[in-house]
C-alpha cells in the first residue's frame, strides 16, 4: 500500500511539474468579473460564489472555482443575526489566485472594488415586513392623495376648469362636469402608463421609472461603502 501511495504522489507531482512547465512556457489566461455587490449565503465563500471566469485551461478552472477566498466569523454572525459586511479589491483575489498559479495571466474585465454580504443565519421576520409594507402602502396613499390636492388647489384647478367648461359649453358649471370626470379618470391612467407597473405586472418591458432610480440609489450607496472602507483601511487590499 506504501509503494502505491509513493506512486501516485510521484505522478501527481510530476503532472504538478509538468503544468507548471507548461504554463512557463505559454501561460494561461483567466478572465474575472465580479459584480460591484455580491451575496453569499455561506459563511465560507469560494471563487465560484462571487466571481464569473473563463480561461483557456479548464483543470485550472476547476481548481480555482472551488478555492476558498474568504471565511465569515460563524459565531458572529449567529449571534448577531445580521448580514455581515466585507469590502474587497480585485487585487487581493488575483493575489490569492497568484499564490496556487504565479504564472497564470489574469485579465480582469470586472469592478475594481466590491461589496461582499453573507446573508448566512440571517431569519427574515415575514410578520414585521407584512406590516412594514402595509405602513408603506398607506404613508404613499395619503402622502400622495395629499400631494394631488394641494397642487390642485394651489393652481387653482377648479377655477380653470369653470372656466373651460363656460367657453367650450357657453354656461357656467353647476358643480361636477364632464371635465372633472374625465380628469378624475385620466389621472391614474397617466400615472400607471408613466410607472409602468401594474401589481406584478408591467405595461412595457422597459424598466419603470422607480427602478431606475432604485438602481442609481444602490450604485451610489455601493460607492460610498467602498470609499469610506478604503479610507478607514477596512477593505482587504494587497500589502
Amino acid at each position: 500500500m506504501s509503494g502505491r501511495t509513493q506512486m501516485s504522489e510521484f505522478c501527481e507531482a510530476q503532472n504538478k511539474r509538468k503544468e507548471d512547465i507548461r504554463m512557463a512556457i505559454a501561460p494561461d489566461t483567466l478572465y474575472l468579473k465580479i459584480d460591484q455587490n455580491v451575496v453569499v449565503d455561506n459563511c465560507q465563500v469560494h471563487l465560484q460564489d462571487i466571481a464569473s471566469m473563463e480561461c483557456t485551461n479548464e483543470a485550472v478552472l476547476r481548481q480555482l472555482k472551488q478555492k476558498k477566498i474568504y471565511t465569515f466569523q460563524e459565531k458572529d454572525t449567529e449571534k448577531k443575526k445580521k448580514i455581515r459586511i466585507q469590502v474587497f479589491s480585485v487585487l487581493n483575489i488575483i493575489k490569492q489566485i497568484h499564490e496556487d498559479y504565479p504564472n497564470l495571466e489574469v485579465c480582469n474585465i470586472g469592478e475594481s472594488d466590491f461589496i461582499l454580504e453573507c446573508k448566512a443565519g440571517v431569519t427574515e421576520n415575514k410578520a414585521l415586513e407584512i406590516i412594514k409594507t402595509v405602513l408603506l402602502c398607506v404613508i404613499i396613499f395619503f402622502g400622495a392623495a395629499f400631494t394631488i390636492m394641494t397642487f390642485n388647489n394651489d393652481v387653482g384647478v377648479a377655477d380653470v376648469f369653470s372656466r373651460l367648461y363656460q367657453q367650450v359649453i357657453g354656461r357656467e358649471s353647476d358643480g361636477v362636469t364632464e371635465i372633472e370626470i374625465f380628469y378624475a379618470i385620466g389621472m391614474p391612467i397617466g400615472i400607471t402608463i408613466f410607472y409602468n407597473h401594474i401589481g406584478r405586472k408591467k405595461v412595457t418591458h422597459d424598466p419603470t421609472p422607480i427602478q431606475v432610480e432604485m438602481r442609481k440609489y444602490e450604485q451610489d450607496v455601493d460607492t460610498t461603502f467602498i470609499e469610506n472602507a478604503s479610507r478607514e483601511g477596512k477593505s482587504i487590499d494587497v500589502d
